[in-house]
């Protein structure tokens, strides 16, 4: 008889445990651990006569490679690295009514229009077709020619497209509705989530179509179930923006097929989502007086460059503890930024909340905007605006040095192009070898370079905007 046992499933990372325990041994996760239960049907004595030998084929393939399928939306092909590539899995996660089916039914009904020979196929888990035609004729896509249904059974749609069904594009929204009949769990679970996935991530590799899964995420911002589902695909996306900004940031966190931390820009419209060509631009719409604590970051998202405005604010506490509030950037460089201003620069936070924003709602993660966020600190401390016509790009070291980054020649091309004059940069020549510094001209910009903060610091607080630098926010 099949021996059924249970088995202990982190949520997390899908570590098994023979037992229940506070904490995960994989993850060192706490309460994440879920019953499941476990059908012992691995067959015994399997011998020779059981398997069946596998085919090998040539490294160099044949002269006709398979290109790629462009759905014409150029954001979306630019994350996923120049269009789909079939047989590929592509993981697109985001928080709940983010967009992420709305975005997904553009792209089908996009590729569907473009290439008439491609059959675009959307399953909803979720939704009734009905639900999935009135947004249809929201966005204007009614007249697409994607074929809908409604299925939570695998079985089901493996049998589909295992028999006379041959798509170029199957979207399953979501993952956590789909259910393996073999396993006793419920839909949504961590064996569930899993086991449904490899089915169908197997099932594109043989059909050879594009397989989008819909992923939920969980309170942190992480796709709900175990962490080895984002190692099964082949591409994971996150859809990212706050429900306050009407812009969304579509991310790649993994792709096999393209760059890493590509993203794309979206505008989330009544009539859908519209694309963003010129992002710099759309970031920097009210960034024109000038006024402490603000200034102009040129980032690289991916292989694109962009620039952001970057604000602080420091207002004095009635508190013990000040308070230190951050929203597109992380907390802990920000702390660190602090602690080199306080030590190396004689400057004083102690008595003083400091909050970050990165306007747009954009996130950034390079250590490139060290540079522009203490820039803004020093400019919001001392009432010292930055000039508006200037861009600040460079990481800081523990010791206060500044240290050069890479693609600075793209920053400064873009900032060239959106009508900057100056920019304030690490040491670009020691980048390459030389020792030179101080200003120069690149493309039209005047580029002051610097090594260390303090000279951003005499820099700024010398701007003949504001006649006078008080001397109570240095430590004595």
């Amino acid at each position: 008889m099949v021996r059924t046992k249970s088995l202990f499933i982190c949520a997390e990372c899908g570590t098994s445990h023979p037992k229940w325990a506070g904490q995960c041994d994989g993850c060192d996760a706490w309460n994440t651990l879920v019953e499941e239960p476990n059908v012992e049907s691995t067959p015994r004595g399997q011998g020779s006569a059981k398997g069946c030998k596998i085919e090998f084929v040539d490294l160099r393939g044949s002269e006709e490679r398979t290109s790629r399928l462009s759905t014409g939306i150029t954001e979306f092909d630019r994350v996923c690295g120049g269009g789909l590539v079939p047989g590929s899995a592509i993981l697109v996660g985001g928080d709940p009514g983010i967009g992420k089916s709305t975005l997904l039914l553009q792209v089908t009904a996009a590729l569907a229009n473009r290439d008439h020979k491609a059959l675009c196929v959307y399953i909803s888990g979720e939704e009734a077709i009905d639900q999935v035609r009135l947004r249809a004729d929201r966005l204007g896509l009614s007249n697409a020619p994607v074929e809908l249904a409604t299925a939570t059974s695998v079985r089901d749609i493996s049998a589909t497209f295992d028999g006379t069904k041959n798509a170029h594009v199957v979207v399953a929204d979501s993952i956590q509705t789909l259910y393996v009949d073999n396993l006793d769990s419920a839909p949504g679970t961590v064996a569930q989530v899993r086991a449904s996935a490899q089915a169908l991530i197997r099932l594109a590799k043989v059909r050879g179509f594009a397989l989008f899964l819909v992923g939920h995420v969980t309170k942190e911002g992480m796709i709900a179930g175990p962490k080895v589902l984002e190692h099964m695909v082949d591409t994971v996306l996150y859809f990212e923006g706050e429900r306050g900004h009407k812009y969304r940031i579509l991310r790649a966190v993994k792709n096999r097929f393209g760059a890493l931390d590509e993203i794309g820009i979206f505008e989330m419209m009544d009539t859908g989502l519209a694309e963003v060509s010129n992002p710099s631009a759309l970031f920097l719409a009210d960034h024109g007086r000038e006024i402490s604590g603000a200034c102009v970051f040129a980032g690289n998202e991916g292989s694109r460059p962009m620039l952001v405005e970057i604000q602080a604010l420091t207002a004095p506490t009635n508190f013990g503890t000040p308070r230190r509030a951050v929203v597109g950037w992380d907390a802990g460089r920000l702390n660190m930024i602090l602690a080199v201003l306080e030590t190396r620069c004689n400057l004083s936070f102690s008595s003083s909340d400091v909050y970050l924003n990165v306007a747009g709602g954009l996130r950034i993660t390079e250590p490139a905007a060290d540079l522009a966020v203490a820039a803004a600190l020093i400019s919001s401390l001392n009432d010292v605006p930055v000039p508006s016509n200037t861009i600040i790009f460079g990481e800081i070291g523990l010791s206060g040095e500044i240290r050069p980054v890479g693609r600075s020649d793209r920053r400064l091309k873009e900032a060239s192009k959106l009508g900057f004059s100056q920019a304030i940069t690490p040491n670009l020549q020691r980048k390459n070898g030389g020792k030179k510094k101080g200003a120069s001209t690149y493309n039209n910009l005047t580029v002051r370079e610097f090594t260390n903060l303090n000279e951003l610091l005499d820099d700024i607080c010398a701007e003949p905007a504001i006649p006078h630098f008080s001397s109570a926010n240095r430590k004595h």
